[in-house]
């Protein structure tokens, strides 16, 4: 029978791609990995991977999997959750700060939960640029921010706050999925040779490490706004670097194509902050506990 490690590996692995980014995701080894898949395809019988192609494709039995997996792991969720929000009687409002890429819908089936559970809660989502979020944050008129990791990427610190990761995430180069003459590897120097469309102002540490390498890149469009993007590069205008969580969808279905840059990685940590010294700082606690699943430690 079905576990739901088991079942979170193999979501793990159809959403990333590959064995290898889902081993990175999961703090797992790609053998461990690939001997769950192996093991799961025994237990019922069927293949649920394609091997041998450079990206990770389902078989048929592999996507009615796939569906089911989510509504059974978001149903675990949903159960955990549930039973904390219920004892946290959490009250007043909690107002929260992030980019427009990340999205309420990271947190969204967490968050719908802790408000069905607590009708005297309510969470308030403002969409702005990073600078912008850490002025109103240290102002007062925020009481979590969700960026990636404020040092390096502006240049700042919040001395009184909690910082705790809350997810990963990496960058991906895009190419439309109707254009077959993109490569499926790529140097960052034959970058400068194709259109480049340009996500801006989100992340000013990746754009500062990808110049100093690409230097300059001329770019044909550009945005903040990463639904424009994606549907910029769907119609095949050039490639860019989107957010990985923002179009994995997209991969998976074939309307966008990943392009594997052989000598650029990058990775970046997004970060949890909220003040330790508020009347708001345990309401924050309790969120980040449900985000994560995980207790915090003292």
């Amino acid at each position: 029978m079905l576990n739901l490690s088991q079942l979170q590996t193999f979501v793990t692995v159809a959403s990333e791609g590959s064995m290898t980014a889902a081993a990175d995701k999961l703090f797992l080894t790609q053998p461990a990995v690939s001997q769950q898949m192996k093991n799961m395809e025994d237990d019922l019988g069927v293949e649920l991977i394609v091997r041998g192609s450079k990206q990770i494709k389902m078989t048929a039995q592999g996507e009615i999997l796939y569906e089911h997996a989510k509504k059974i792991l978001s149903l675990a969720q949903m159960a955990e959750v549930s039973i904390k929000s219920v004892g946290a009687q959490l009250r007043g409002e909690l107002r929260i700060g992030t980019l427009n890429s990340i999205g309420l819908h990271l947190m969204s089936p967490v968050v719908s939960r802790l408000l069905k559970f607590n009708p005297d809660f309510k969470i308030k989502v403002d969409y702005a640029k990073g600078e912008d979020l850490l002025a109103a944050y240290k102002k007062g008129d925020l009481d979590v921010i969700v960026l990636p990791e404020i040092e390096a990427n502006y240049r700042t610190q919040l001395p009184e706050s909690k910082s705790q990761i809350l997810f990963q995430e990496e960058m991906w180069l895009v190419g439309s999925g109707k254009d077959e003459f993109y490569p499926m590897n790529i140097s960052l120097s034959e970058l400068k040779k194709i259109p480049y469309v340009h996500f801006s102002n989100e992340y000013p540490e990746f754009d500062a490490k990808l110049s100093q390498v690409t230097g300059k890149l001329q770019s044909v469009f550009e945005s903040a706004n990463v639904g424009t993007l994606k549907r910029v590069i769907e119609y095949g205008l050039g490639v860019g670097f989107l957010p990985s969580h923002s179009i994995k969808k997209q991969v998976r279905g074939g309307r966008l194509n990943r392009i594997k840059v052989n000598d650029f990685d990058y990775k970046m940590s997004f970060h949890y902050y909220y003040k330790t010294n508020s009347a708001s700082s345990e309401t924050a606690k309790i969120l980040f506990q449900a985000l994560t699943g995980d207790q915090e430690r003292s």
